[in-house]
């Protein structure tokens, strides 16, 4: 059965629905010119996943630069959660990193968004350092992990 979401490329039109959703989902959100600045920086990969209304439901955001890549954010509404969409919108980034010329992709994550982690281990990525205090609303550290893409030399 296929999943009921549709992956784009994301446009700066999406901004606001993008800063809308990420209202809901983190602490200290991005603002939506934040979203609409990310959008038009060409070395921005940003996806986005609509219902079949057209409802933008998640999205990821990153940037590759020299054989590196960064996922800044991905986001999922949280009644969309635990039904695949993050682990897709995941796929798809890294595929598009990969396009990008990212060797290794990077990202931080939540000392305490244990979800989070568990997706992006599965997905082979390993932890790689932390980043004290690095969240404001609330304080908390960050945990750094990193993606071999390239493969095993």
């Amino acid at each position: 059965m296929a999943d009921p979401w549709r992956i784009r490329p994301a446009r700066p039109a999406d901004a606001p629905a993008l800063a809308a959703l990420e209202q809901r989902c983190f602490s200290d959100p991005w603002s939506g010119l934040a979203f609409e600045e990310m959008l038009r920086f060409p070395l921005t990969v940003a996806l986005v996943a609509e219902e079949p209304r057209d409802a933008v439901v998640g999205y990821l955001i990153g940037r590759a630069v020299a054989g590196e890549g960064e996922i800044l954010n991905l986001a999922v509404v949280p009644e969309q959660r635990r039904r695949g969409l993050g682990g897709r919108l995941l796929e798809a980034g890294l595929e598009a990193l990969t396009g990008a010329g990212a060797r290794r992709v990077w990202l931080e994550v939540r000392e305490s968004n244990g979800g989070a982690q568990a997706l992006y281990e599965a997905r082979g990525f390993t932890a790689a350092g932390r980043r004290s205090r690095y969240y404001r609303q609330p304080v908390e550290d960050a945990l750094v992990y990193q993606l071999d893409l390239a493969g095993p030399a």
